[in-house]
C-alpha cells in the first residue's frame, strides 16, 4: 500500500483532495506531497492560510501511518500535533517530505518539514503523534 495513486484517491472529495494535496511518494521511512499555491488557500490578510500548511503536513504523516500500520490495526487518529511556522508563500508549489521518528505498536510520530518548492525556503515544522486502532472484540 505504498502506491502514490492509492492515497490520492483515498483523497479524493476529503478535505486533502479539495485543497488540492497531491501525494508524490510513499515508502516506509518518508512520504512526500505537494499543494500548488492558489488564492483559495490564502488567508484573509493575502498570505498562505496556516491551515492549508498543517493539513498538508498532517495528511502526510497520516498517510505515512497508513502505509505503516502494525498487523492487526484497523486505523488511526491523531491525538497530537504542533506546528512552528517560519514563513509564508504567496506562489508556487509548498512541498511536504514526512518521517517517521517513533513505530510503535500502540503511537507512531511523525516529523514533517515543509517548503516552497522554488526557492527551498521552509515554511514550517510539523510534529505529530497517531494513536493506532484495533478492532474491539464482540462479546
Amino acid at each position: 500500500m505504498q502506491d502514490p495513486n492509492y492515497f490520492n484517491e483515498l483523497c479524493t472529495n476529503k478535505l486533502p483532495g479539495l485543497l488540492g494535496i497531491v501525494v508524490t511518494d510513499v515508502s516506509s521511512t518518508e512520504v512526500r506531497a505537494e499543494i500548488e499555491v492558489k488564492e483559495s488557500h490564502m488567508a484573509p490578510n493575502g498570505f498562505l492560510h496556516a491551515g492549508s500548511v498543517v493539513t498538508l503536513a498532517d495528511t502526510s504523516c497520516g498517510n505515512g501511518c497508513i502505509a505503516n500500520l502494525p498487523d492487526g490495526a484497523s486505523g488511526f487518529t491523531t491525538i497530537e500535533l504542533k506546528s512552528n511556522h517560519l514563513g509564508t508563500a504567496r506562489d508556487g508549489t509548498i512541498e511536504c517530505v514526512a518521517t517517521p521518528a517513533h513505530m510503535g505498536r500502540t503511537t507512531q510520530v511523525w516529523d514533517a518539514i515543509v517548503s516552497h518548492k522554488q526557492s527551498g525556503k521552509t515554511i514550517a515544522l510539523f510534529r505529530c503523534t497517531q494513536m493506532i486502532l484495533y478492532p474491539t472484540a464482540s462479546t
